[in-house]
């Protein structure tokens, strides 16, 4: 058995002007929504971008460039289920993948069951999420914006 792990990270910044923030899957409606030419989901990009690295498949920008009009507004639940397809058709199963999100508000707590099976779902395997605070620290994850990193593996038979 051949095994192989893909590291993934995404942030995106707040727009303070709208509201509607999309993680796992899951909209919180009561948290602003994020700057971005897809749904802004990052724990999805960051899931993906695992994927495809533990495969050697590149990165999510090649696969869903947002220079391209047809990934505006897009589903990242859907995308990161045809990157699971993409590592499936490569000769590659999903394990698992791990996500950590770092965003001060919201709590992610209430939501992490069901981003969980949202996002084990599209996958087609385990994945997890847990949340951490930046305590007020700027840098990734800053108060002003959300960022994850995730940890996929990978297996062949």
């Amino acid at each position: 058995m051949e095994l192989r792990i893909g590291q993934g990270v995404d942030c995106h910044p707040f727009d303070a002007a709208a509201t509607g923030l999309v993680l796992g899957g899951v909209r919180l409606d009561e948290a602003p929504a994020v700057r971005s030419h897809s749904d802004g989901d990052a724990v999805a990009h960051a899931a993906a971008d695992a994927l495809l690295g533990a495969a050697g498949l590149g990165d999510i920008g090649q696969h869903f460039p947002d220079t391209d009009p047809r990934w505006a507004g897009a589903d990242s639940l859907a995308l990161l289920a045809e990157v699971a397809g993409m590592v499936r058709a490569a000769g590659w199963q999903p394990a698992n993948v791990d996500c950590t999100v770092v965003v001060d508000r919201p709590r992610l707590a209430p939501h992490r069951e069901a981003m969980q099976a949202r996002l084990s779902a599209a996958v087609g395997a385990p994945v997890t999420v847990k949340g951490k605070r930046t305590e007020g620290m700027a840098g990734p994850g800053s108060p002003d914006g959300v960022t994850c990193y995730a940890v996929a593996l990978v297996v062949r038979p």
